[in-house]
């Protein structure tokens, strides 16, 4: 029997079992299509959690988090690079910087850091955040470098480049933006930008199993420390995938540019993050509505706001949050407002170019809760 027909005799095998659910159909796709996923060895692992109206609607691991030794995907416990879901994170570490009074969103980046070369433009912390600064995106290999830069050496890798355009007259989406916007956050506060996320944004939201790999590319103290309060805490193996099946991902180093995509979480901890903007409990109504609004250039949205993608989903419903990837790692995280609900699904492999099945899971679960 080929794969297409064995997975709809198991579909409509299901459906006749759940009758006339909507919400037992929506999650019997979404598993059938996750499991897929993981038989057709097109993704090693993967974790979701799906929150609606701040209860646990679906979650479930699939696959390994270390194929070698067979330790399952657990959503909970099994901790993934999460790639530009750190801009996330970082965007609600700079919102409460803002809201502390310690840095202007509409500042030039040069009062907090005079000491960057100078361009032919200035630029503000509001353009680098919602990425309309001009600073160009990753060359070659950049994205796969394994030197143990801090934030403030990473920037030799730009900084004497000119900028692409204007500030504010362009958008370009890329990582370099907040690399300059932690190492702003960093000399305004005095105090070194993951200490800062650790004890202004996860220790407050609970998200205890959210780690910033150090200088040294190791997480390995922070992790045990966790993990002897949670033995089940497991690290995925970083996988990327070739013609012949999975490997060993590069070797990296992402701690110069953990702003923008050098955290590890796990899925239940990045979905308390999104709950946490759905129910207000992080950051004041005026503020979240700044980092939330998609910023305009020469009158069209760039569907961005400040670290956060802000738009609406094939079926038209409205959305914010951020697709993640990376070495490693992939990710997508999304919060749908009008639907109280909030995804979060992490895989350890380097884009495995599973969008298309991931979007179907979402719309899945949402129509069953419609």
């Amino acid at each position: 029997m080929n794969p297409i027909q064995k997975y709809l005799n198991h579909l409509f095998a299901k459906k006749r079992v759940m009758g006339e659910s909507k919400e037992l159909k929506g999650m019997a796709l979404a598993d059938d299509l996750l499991l897929g996923l993981v038989n057709e060895k097109r993704v090693p692992g993967l974790a979701i959690t799906v929150l609606k109206k701040g209860q646990v609607f679906y979650q479930k691991g699939y696959g390994h988090a270390e194929m070698e030794t067979k330790v399952r995907v657990d959503p909970k416990y099994s901790v993934f690079r999460i790639a530009s879901v750190s801009k996330p994170i970082s965007a609600t570490a700079l919102g409460v910087m803002v809201e502390d009074g310690i840095i202007d969103l509409d500042a030039s980046f040069y009062d907090y850091v005079p000491y960057y070369p100078r361009k032919k433009w200035d630029f503000t912390i509001r353009q680098l955040a919602g990425h309309t600064a001009g600073i160009r995106g990753y060359q070659g290999m950049e994205y796969g470098l394994d030197q143990a830069y801090s934030i403030k050496e990473g920037t030799v890798l730009f900084e004497n480049d000119d900028l692409l355009f204007e500030p504010g007259t362009g958008y370009l989406y890329n990582s370099f933006d907040w690399v300059l916007v932690s190492l702003a956050m960093q000399e305004a506060s005095g105090m070194a930008f993951e200490t800062y996320v650790e004890e202004r944004v996860l220790k407050p939201l609970g998200m205890r199993h959210t780690f910033a790999p150090n200088r040294e590319n190791s997480i390995d103290r922070y992790f045990e420390e966790a993990k002897r309060e949670q033995p089940k805490l497991n690290r995925t193996h970083y996988y990327s995938k070739n013609r012949s099946g999975f490997r060993d991902a590069l070797r990296v180093n992402n701690h110069y540019k953990l702003a923008g995509g050098g955290y590890l979480s796990t899925s239940a901890d990045i979905a308390r993050l999104g709950q946490a903007y759905l129910e207000g409990s992080i950051l004041s109504k005026n503020t979240r509505g700044q980092f939330l609004s998609a910023q305009s250039v020469n009158g069209k949205s760039t569907y961005y706001g400040l670290g956060w993608e802000v738009s609406i989903d094939a079926k038209g419903r409205p959305y914010y949050g951020h697709v993640g990837n990376g070495v490693g790692g992939y990710s997508n995280f999304y919060v749908y407002p009008d639907q109280g609900m909030v995804f979060s699904i992490l895989i350890n492999c380097t884009d495995p170019k599973v969008q298309d099945e991931l979007n179907a899971v979402v719309d899945a679960l949402i129509m069953a809760t419609d």
